[in-house]
């Protein structure tokens, strides 16, 4: 059976540095006999959490329901049926995209915080999922987890989603151009980490 992957892409832009990268992991995962989808946030119509905490009162592993209907649900039905995600975002403010952000917070659902407790806990305790993590910056790549927020971001939001990363790409040196390249060597390794991801 073939595995199944969504890539989460939180950038403002197609054709850019981070959706030449999520092509090029979904490539070598689809290269392995996977079968991917893209969801492109900007195409969706995701409200802010309101801080309610209603998703996150039920007991047990399974998610909670955001009491707003807009197009969340139907992303986390195809995250919950998928066996390896993709997130990605370039980094804008020394963090994650605004549009990540909302994304990543409607996700506190798979997280369980009755009123009275301390803290919330994430309500599946294991992995199913693995992950690949993108990144990309203006600065240099090593730069991105020195100086930014935005992989931390991406390693809660994998957490949260049951997803364990096996592979990171932080691409620096974004800005020099509106559209700029990804390097061969970029490139090979995006592929590569698409084939792990589908192995």
């Amino acid at each position: 059976m073939s595995s199944k992957i969504v890539a989460i892409v939180g950038s403002y832009r197609k054709g850019g540095t981070i959706d030449s990268a999520v092509k090029a992991v979904l490539d070598g995962a689809r290269e392995q006999g996977a079968e991917t989808e893209t969801v492109y946030l900007t195409e969706q119509h995701i409200e802010f959490c309101r801080n309610c905490r209603e998703c996150m009162q039920a007991t047990g592993e399974q998610r909670g329901k955001c009491t707003q209907h807009d197009d969340m649900e139907p992303i986390l039905e195809k995250i919950e049926a998928a066996d390896a995600l993709v997130l990605a975002s370039p980094v804008n403010f020394y963090n994650v995209t605004a549009i990540f952000r909302r994304f990543l917070e409607r996700t506190v659902g798979f997280a369980y915080w009755p009123w009275g407790q301390n803290e919330p806990r994430i309500r599946i305790k294991r992995q199913p999922r693995k992950a690949v993590l993108v990144a990309s910056s203006a600065m240099p790549g090593f730069f991105i987890p020195l100086a930014t927020g935005a992989p931390r971001a991406l390693r809660a939001a994998a957490a949260t989603l049951g997803a364990k990363p096996v592979a990171r790409l932080w691409i620096g040196l974004a800005a020099h151009a509106p559209h700029v390249p990804l390097s061969p060597q970029t490139l090979d390794r995006a592929r590569k980490a698409g084939q792990k991801l589908a192995a």
